[in-house]
Parts: structure tokens; C-alpha cells; sequence
């Protein structure tokens, strides 16, 4: 007997579609990327995170409308002497978001960096989200929301400010992606 159509034991028909969108994160060491995907994952926060070793990979399905979105999330080192590794991470990703500290004006100078690396070698078709992570030390902050914010704008990428920390925008940057 044929599947396709039948209605499912919990009464959903299998009318919704799933996409599988790989996605990458890059940055500068220590910006918060492992922290993000952890928050996103697993709804944790640790104090004290190793650095990440070449990449880490995990997955992630959210429902959006009558679509589940699966995330292959590819969360790269952020040491130089991993920089070479990253076209490997980012061919064929449909998503990246470029992740800089706040508090860190040299993180941010490197995370357009990595945005022009994005625009010139990735798929031309790839959503690019900019995350200024770490939003719960505003007092400590070097990156202003304007500036970043108008950065954004100029090179057409989602933007958000976001905190691994408290959760703030973790989830909401994920799902504008996934939209």
C-alpha cells in the first residue's frame, strides 16, 4: 500500500515540505559562533566554551508555515590557521551568517572581510546574516547598532544583534534565515 497522501497517526497529512539548507558560520576566534549554534541547538550556554578545531557540525529542524527546515549547521574555527579551511565549509551553503563580538571593533572589521570572501567565492544566491553577538555587554560596546546596522543595508544582508548568553535574537536570526 502506497504512503504518499495518507494521512499520518497524528492526523497531519504529509502535505508539508522539508528543506535541507546547509548553513555555515564564520568569524573571528572568541565572537561567539559555537556559543550560538549551542543556544540555537540545545537551548544551552556555556560560561567557558573550547575553541572549536577546524569546524563542529550539528542539525537543527524548525517549522516555518507548512515548511520544516532542517539546518546543517557547519560552526567553523575561528583561527587564522583554520582560515584556509573555510571554502571547504561554505561551498554549496544556501546560508552563512558572519558572527562579530560588540565589544570588539577588530572583530568587526574582519567579519566584512569575510563577507566580501562570501559575495566573491560562495554561491551567488546565498543569504548572508550578520550577527553582532554578545549584546548583553552593551556597556562594553565598540560596534554601534547604526553602524553595523547601515553596513548591513549596503551589502543586503539580514542583520540582528544577538546574545548567546541570554537567548536574545538567537532564535529569531536562524529563523529569518530558514524564512
Amino acid at each position: 500500500m502506497s504512503s504518499r497522501g495518507a494521512a499520518r497517526p497524528n492526523g497531519q497529512s504529509q502535505a508539508n515540505k522539508i528543506c535541507q539548507f546547509k548553513l555555515v558560520l564564520l568569524g573571528e576566534s572568541a565572537v561567539g559562533k559555537s556559543s550560538l549554534v549551542l543556544r540555537f541547538v540545545k537551548g544551552q550556554f556555556h560560561e567557558y566554551q573550547e575553541s572549536t578545531i577546524g569546524a563542529a557540525f550539528l542539525t537543527q529542524s524548525v517549522c516555518l508555515d507548512d515548511t520544516t527546515v532542517k539546518f546543517e549547521i557547519w560552526d567553523t574555527a575561528g583561527q587564522e590557521r583554520y582560515h584556509s579551511l573555510a571554502p571547504m565549509y561554505y561551498r554549496g551553503a544556501q546560508a552563512a551568517i558572519v558572527v562579530y563580538d560588540i565589544t570588539n571593533q577588530e572583530t568587526f572589521a574582519r567579519a566584512k572581510t569575510w563577507v566580501k570572501e562570501l559575495q566573491r567565492q560562495a554561491s551567488p544566491s546565498i543569504v548572508i546574516a550578520l550577527a553582532g553577538n554578545k549584546a548583553d555587554l552593551a556597556s562594553k560596546r565598540m560596534v554601534e547598532y547604526e553602524e553595523a546596522q547601515a553596513y548591513a543595508d549596503d551589502n543586503s544582508l539580514l542583520f540582528m544583534e544577538t546574545s548567546a548568553k541570554t537567548a536574545m535574537n538567537v532564535n529569531d536570526l536562524f529563523l529569518a534565515i530558514g524564512e
